[in-house]
């Protein structure tokens, strides 16, 4: 899926998605299940801002990322707002963020779909990326 960017949008939510996502961060990696799931490959960080699933989850992993989702969706959907995005927009630009900030070990999607294990190097990012 292509996104169109204006410049103001990409760096409005560029800028908000760093303060935005700092408190969901730190209250996903409170959870020792999510920390877990993370660690194990279980749960990676997608292009698209959201968490997704490099294999067969769980039924508990489903739900436990499965509201994170919805969490993120939720404050995706109201800095948008705040930005004059879209929701798709200022997720893509969360995604960047997200995947920029795993540590190695930590499966993440490239930007072609597949699923990446994140080494000491930087990881594969979208070219659209901020």
């Amino acid at each position: 899926m292509m996104f169109k960017f204006s410049p103001i949008t990409a760096a409005g939510a560029a800028a908000l998605a760093v303060l935005a996502l700092s408190v969901p961060a730190s209250a996903q990696q409170r959870d020792p299940a999510y920390a877990a799931a993370r660690a194990s490959g279980q749960v990676g960080e997608k292009t698209d801002g959201y968490l997704g699933f490099p294999g067969t989850p769980s039924a508990d992993v489903r739900r436990m990322a499965d509201d994170i989702n919805i969490k993120r969706r939720a404050l995706y959907a109201q800095k948008a707002a705040e930005q004059h995005a879209t929701v798709e927009d200022y997720a893509f630009t969360s995604g960047c963020r997200l995947i920029a900030q795993t540590v190695p070990g930590e499966k993440y999607q490239g930007p072609d779909g597949s699923w990446q294990i994140r080494t000491a190097a930087a990881p594969l990012r979208d070219s659209r990326c901020p």
